[in-house]
């Protein structure tokens, strides 16, 4: 069940989910570049537009995504919960009453890469993450134009 963000019910295990996921995806950057800017995370968070993605049996957030704009700041789930279309899912909802969508990813996250060439983006550029200094590419998702607006 893919339901809006809630500071007080969500907010430590979304934070965990950003952690763990990103040392796990990242291990090109070390652990303690997440740990310092976890506590940046915590205060963005409720500031963002975030739905997260919770067992409809136990409640539990399997994972989240996060938009400012028509930025993705953030998609991840859980290690335990991935390959279950969750992040599809969770996309799709990103997707949902908007044209256009833009992401940073790390140009050596592959899987990442492949997961969002699967759901339509493309790469618009390559260029340096100024944070981690490591290459990221920047990817962009266009609304295909309605069938009847693409006939002449």
């Amino acid at each position: 069940m893919i339901r809006k963000f809630e500071r007080e019910r969500d907010l430590d295990a979304v934070l965990q989910i950003w952690l763990e996921t990103n040392a796990s995806a990242h291990a090109f950057v070390p652990r303690s570049y997440w740990l310092r800017q976890s506590a940046l995370v915590r205060e963005a968070l409720p500031q963002a537009e975030v739905y997260v993605e919770a067992g409809e049996d136990d409640g539990q957030v399997r994972g989240f995504v996060g938009l400012t704009g028509d930025f993705i700041a953030g998609l991840f789930v859980r290690a335990s919960a991935q390959s279950q279309g969750i992040g599809r899912a969770l996309l799709q909802r990103a997707k949902a009453g908007r044209s256009f969508l833009r992401l940073g990813v790390y140009k050596k996250n592959p899987r990442a890469i492949a997961f969002y060439q699967r759901e339509g983006f493309v790469i618009e550029s390559e260029g340096l993450d100024e944070n981690t200094d490591e290459p990221e590419f920047t990817m962009a998702w266009r609304k295909p134009p309605a069938a009847e607006e693409a006939v002449p």
